[in-house]
């Protein structure tokens, strides 16, 4: 009778390493940390805590750096941009703020595409089913650089919700970064100037970033109309072959 064959003595650590990094387990942590964070959000308001309890003791370009951290990890968990980009503009200016919203633009940008990469991706992809799922997938997969630009530009998409779904699909990290880096400077700079020129509201500064705030929500309207008619549109029947057509004047 042959001895049954010992297992090998890490065989149970690497069946649970397996499990622990599993597509759905990946899945269910990022949910985790998505909840946890969001809960965070809702208990301390940390977008109150950047515009009134700002710490006093920190100035100059050490004050810039940390708020541009802080603006980063604020947007990974939920905080809306324009909040922080007119704190930005009410504490530090219209140019030093301007530094500091885009610094943390790309920060935040950047936690949310990893995070969303290597927790969601493999997991979410097999679910991508649906008209509308599969043609934004394969829009920021193609081209991803154009796309992210364009959502960056024309306000409308979350800023959270849009680096996970670039993150889900095959887009690479430098279109994506770049195309962060490069759209969102207009609107981000019409939030801090106007948050830098919130005493005044009735200086040029001020109605010109409001009004450009404005346009651009309109634009991003009138863009998202568009997107959705092309989408709900039937798709073209593709003409027969020339091989498949009757030929004319013969008869039936």
């Amino acid at each position: 009778m042959l001895a049954p064959v010992p297992r090998p003595p890490g065989s149970l650590a690497v069946r649970c390493s397996r499990a622990l990094l599993s597509p759905r387990a990946r899945l269910s942590m990022l949910a985790l940390l998505l909840l946890c964070a969001a809960g965070l959000v809702l208990l301390y308001e940390p977008q109150r805590m950047l515009s009134s309890g700002w710490p006093q003791q920190t100035d100059g370009a050490d004050a810039v750096m940390l708020f541009g951290l802080a603006y980063g990890v604020c947007t990974a968990a939920f905080v809306p941009r324009p909040v922080l980009n007119l704190a930005a503009g009410a504490l530090f200016g219209s140019a030093f703020g301007l530094t500091a919203a885009v610094a943390g633009t790309l920060l935040g940008a950047g936690i949310s595409f990893t995070l969303g990469r290597f927790l969601g991706q493999d997991a979410l992809r097999p679910m991508l089913r649906g008209r509308w799922l599969t043609a934004a997938d394969g829009q920021l997969s193609r081209h991803g650089f154009r796309s992210m630009l364009a959502i960056r530009l024309f306000p409308g998409v979350p800023f959270a919700a849009a680096n996970y779904c670039a993150a889900v699909s095959r887009m690479g990290y430098v279109p994506f970064l770049l195309a962060t880096a490069i759209g969102t400077v207009p609107n981000t700079a019409a939030y801090v100037i106007a948050g830098a020129q919130a005493g005044s509201p009735g200086s040029p500064a001020f109605l010109f970033s409001a009004g450009f705030i404005v346009l651009s929500g309109l634009g991003a309207a009138v863009v998202a109309w568009r997107k959705r008619h092309g989408l709900r549109a039937p798709a073209p029947i593709p003409a027969p072959a020339p091989e498949e057509r009757e030929p004319v004047g013969t008869a039936p």
